[in-house]
């Protein structure tokens, strides 16, 4: 159901769903990281939602509450800033996880925070890291770990946290792609010493140069799904049409029929 709920981290919120969406635009967001990050009390996670992981949620009650656990849950997809908009909030662009990661690095390049990547693979994360320096040369990269492409054993595991732990990162970004990016940072929030956590999907492709964007218009009036289902139509087929398809039968059923 399509409703208004109490603030979480002192922003205000709504709800798609049942999934908590915060009300925030990307400055926002990065005044929100800074102030997480200079009071360093424990470890947030940040989900950068979209249509997909919102229908993984009402699929998956454990995921659904992953989501709103977490220290925020900004609007990715375009069509949950139009229902933010009809509900009454300023939301004129959704938080892209592309744009908020080169913001935050662009914003900040001049306050020495110390970056930690997790995911993609390693040539990917290496061309990443050479344009971010490239680009923002104040940013200090504290270091990277790219995990194999299966589950990891419990000795790599640890290894991973501690590697991230002995960098004395300030911001974690994880790049492993819907739900499972999620549920890593859920696992991991008590174990990582990192003040924020972010899960920007493919962000890492993007920054790198492996992975086109679509045109900026396409972008901003909620028609990326179709550019990159273009480019991708095996893969994401059932991601775009038939989810986006459910989402829009279910918002249709619950504004017009709400439960009671």
């Amino acid at each position: 159901m399509i409703t208004e709920t109490p603030r979480v981290s002192n922003v205000p919120s709504f709800s798609v769903l049942g999934v908590r969406i915060d009300a925030v635009q990307i400055a926002d967001v990065i005044d929100v990281f800074e102030a997480w990050i200079q009071e360093r009390r424990g470890t947030q996670f940040v989900a950068v939602c979209n249509v997909h992981m919102v229908m993984e949620a009402k699929n998956d009650p454990r995921f659904m509450e992953m989501l709103n656990t977490s220290g925020l849950t900004v609007p990715d997809g375009k069509p949950l800033t139009w229902i933010g908009s009809h509900l009454g909030f300023d939301l004129k662009r959704r938080v892209y996880g592309p744009d908020l990661f080169q913001d935050f690095l662009k914003v900040t390049n001049s306050r020495k925070y110390r970056h930690f990547f997790y995911g993609g693979h390693p040539d990917v994360t290496q061309r990443m890291i050479s344009k971010i320096q490239q680009h923002f040369p104040g940013t200090r990269i504290a270091g990277s770990y790219s995990p194999p492409f299966r589950e990891l054993t419990t000795e790599e595991n640890s290894d991973a946290v501690a590697k991230i732990n002995e960098s004395h990162a300030d911001i974690l970004w994880v790049g492993l792609g819907c739900p499972k990016q999620e549920v890593w940072m859920y696992e991991h929030q008590h174990q990582v010493n990192v003040p924020v956590m972010v899960g920007v999907g493919q962000a890492f492709n993007i920054v790198a140069g492996n992975l086109n964007q679509a045109p900026r218009w396409m972008r901003e009036h909620g028609l990326e799904w179709l550019f990159r289902l273009l480019l991708e139509p095996r893969r994401l087929w059932k991601r775009y049409l038939v989810y986006n398809s459910k989402f829009l039968f279910h918002i249709t059923r619950e504004s017009f029929f709400p439960k009671k």
